[in-house]
């Protein structure tokens, strides 16, 4: 049953705080059995500076073994800036850039080496450089329910910078929860605020999460409006500045439970990528 709940499933951001580069083939062999599930989009690599994550440097090789010819699944890579867009737009098996845009200036600047305003000058950019090339374009709104730096945070800073990529014509964000410091209340706001606000942007959930609190995450955003939802096969990855084991991705086994009977999934090609994550993932757990 195809409902319109979209999972993007993100090996990408499973793997790039791994410090022991993960084998090139296993990457491949990994994200082809990814293509058999039937996912929406997959998050599958980035074009960033291999000197400030080794381990994507790989990410052209990678695609260019990927088995495409009998999925419809989506690809989407992240971009830091205009150059990597344009990297990343010379492919066209790509379809989505991912670029990341902060509520804080310090994660923004650490992240991008740019500042917010900066960052959003070089969105203009980019988002001309991807309605040329037929590319869309996804920004992730990270520390999008709480600021771990002691800057201000208030849900005006997200309406605002919502604002402006709203006038930017972006027409998907995910909210993110970089920290996983959200909360039913704030998550249950936002979406639904926005969603009623902004009819033509297709909002998203990024959650990081610790095993108890996964699921008040997802009901909070789908009660309010929310189709779109981030994930990783049992957790891996997050965010190394949570300095929690136990936060990291949220789960797609955990989402996939949440919406019984409502996903259009291989389940069989599921379980077969599920255990194969475990040879790519479980001895390099961060």
């Amino acid at each position: 049953m195809n409902s319109g709940i979209k999972i993007i499933e993100c090996p990408r951001d499973a793997m790039q705080g791994i410090k022991e580069f993960i084998p090139t083939k296993f990457k491949i062999d990994y994200i082809n059995q990814l293509l058999k599930v039937g996912f929406h989009t997959i998050d599958f690599g980035s074009f960033v500076s291999p000197k400030v994550i080794p381990q994507l440097k790989d990410t052209s090789e990678v695609l260019e073994s990927l088995n495409l010819q009998s999925t419809s699944t989506k690809l989407l890579s992240i971009i830091a800036n205009y150059r990597g867009a344009n990297q990343a737009c010379l492919f066209e098996e790509i379809d989505y850039l991912g670029f990341p845009l902060s509520v804080s200036e310090e994660f923004q600047i650490r992240n991008t080496n740019l500042t917010i305003s900066q960052a959003i000058d070089s969105l203009q950019e980019i988002q001309n450089l991807c309605i040329q090339k037929n590319k869309n374009l996804v920004v992730y709104l990270s520390m999008a329910f709480g600021n771990p730096y002691g800057e201000r945070y208030h849900p005006e800073i997200i309406a605002d910078l919502i604002n402006k990529l709203h006038f930017l014509d972006v027409k998907t964000i995910a909210l993110s929860d970089t920290t996983g410091v959200s909360s039913p209340e704030n998550i249950s706001s936002l979406f639904r605020t926005l969603i009623l606000e902004y009819s033509d942007i297709e909002f998203g959930a990024h959650f990081h999460t610790t095993p108890d609190k996964w699921k008040e995450k997802v009901d909070s955003a789908y009660q309010n409006g929310c189709i779109r939802f981030d994930s990783a096969i049992k957790g891996f990855g997050g965010c190394p500045m949570a300095k929690d084991d136990l936060t990291g991705n949220m789960p797609t086994e955990k989402l996939i439970s949440y919406f019984p009977n409502k996903l259009d999934l291989n389940i069989e090609e599921f379980d077969k990528s599920l255990k194969l994550s475990e040879t790519v993932f479980e001895s390099n757990r961060r």
